[in-house]
């Protein structure tokens, strides 16, 4: 029989100096892969959390310019299970995605 040890590090990104914290105009837009008229951004932060925005005419807001956005995991999938939201949020201004990217990167993270 084998002993098998896991590691589970954490990092408490709470006790870090908040410089440098990636804002709505770090994000590249990209067309959007399902919608000829829409765009598309993705980032992952230093914590592994990230951000998916996205406007599209069906998106929440995008038909008035407003932004939705969804948290994702370290392996860029959708999260539902942070404090931030357990869902996406819609109906952003640029300054409302750059105020949650920054709540996202204060996030503690779990790296496994």
């Amino acid at each position: 029989m084998t002993n098998t040890t896991v590691v589970i590090f954490v990092i408490n990104v709470k006790t870090k100096l908040f410089i440098n914290m990636k804002t709505f105009k770090d994000l590249e837009f990209f067309p959007h892969p399902n919608h000829v008229m829409g765009k598309h951004a993705k980032i992952k932060f230093d914590n592994l959390y990230g951000v998916s925005v996205v406007q599209t005419p069906y998106s929440y807001g995008g038909e008035s310019g407003l932004y939705e956005l969804a948290v994702i995991d370290s392996n860029g999938q959708l999260t539902y299970d942070t404090p931030i939201t357990n869902d996406v949020l819609g109906y952003l201004t640029e300054g409302d995605v750059t105020k949650v990217m920054i709540d996202v990167q204060k996030l503690n993270a779990y790296i496994f």
